[in-house]
Order: C-alpha cells, then sequence, then structure tokens
C-alpha cells in the first residue's frame, strides 16, 4: 500500500486549514467530499470562528482541537505552511498525517511535520486521490 492509500484507509478525522464557507471554492467542496465520504470534519479559518461550516463548529486554529485528529488538510498558501507546521506541532494530539493540498508545497513545512514523524503529502488533491483510489 502506498502512502497515499494508507492515509485514505487509515484517516477518520480530518482538520481542514484554510476551510471556506463559499460552496464554489475548492476549500469548501472537497472537505464537503470528504464529509459525505465519512470523514469526520474539523473546520479550521479564525474569519469564520464561532460559526458552522458544514454543519461542524468552525475552530480558528488547529490547537483549539480537542479531539484527536488523524489529519491535517491545508489549503493555505505556501508561505504560510511554516507557521501551520508550527501551530500543527502545538496540537493536543499530533496527528499522523499532514495533507497541502494541490498546488500548495512547502519543503520546509513538511521537514519540521517529517521530523516529528507526520507523514506529509504535498501538492496534491485528496479528493482527487480519493476518487482514484478508494472509489
Amino acid at each position: 500500500m502506498n502512502l497515499i492509500e494508507e492515509i485514505l484507509r487509515n484517516t477518520k478525522s480530518i482538520a481542514v486549514i484554510g476551510l471556506k464557507n463559499i460552496e464554489s471554492q475548492p476549500a469548501y467542496s472537497v472537505p464537503l467530499y470528504m464529509q459525505k465520504h465519512k470523514y469526520k470534519i474539523y473546520p479550521v479559518n479564525p474569519k469564520l470562528k464561532g460559526t458552522k461550516v458544514l454543519g461542524e463548529e468552525v475552530y480558528s486554529d488547529v490547537t483549539q482541537i480537542k479531539e484527536k485528529v488523524d489529519l491535517v488538510n491545508i489549503f493555505r498558501k505556501p508561505e504560510f505552511l511554516t507557521k501551520h507546521a508550527e501551530e500543527i506541532l502545538k496540537m493536543h494530539s499530533l496527528p499522523k498525517y499532514v495533507w497541502f493540498q494541490l498546488g500548495i508545497y512547502n519543503d520546509e513545512a513538511a521537514k519540521m511535520l517529517a521530523d516529528k514523524g507526520i507523514k506529509v503529502i504535498q501538492n496534491r488533491c485528496i479528493m482527487v486521490e480519493h476518487v482514484n483510489i478508494i472509489i
């Protein structure tokens, strides 16, 4: 089993950094797709804190999530990934995986996470991979 298949099969919960509340945006439609396929979604976006998206409370950052999260999926520009990696490393329980969405990569942030035992995927769409591997 390759890493992407491992992630998709072993993940039950996903924190989504940069989730949006605009249905036409991938940062909404991709988490919606994953939710429809039985993944628990934790929306993370400080601009939307105090609201609900996809029926779930929105967190301002991942450190506020008290439940164990298997994967953190990131929809942010590459220049923000180092900061997000630092936040992820402060979570109550470290995730097994971090996924940088299609077009998003930052080797420094990926190394920070990998150095702590977190497996990282860069520049891939989790929804496309789910369709190709799981369905």
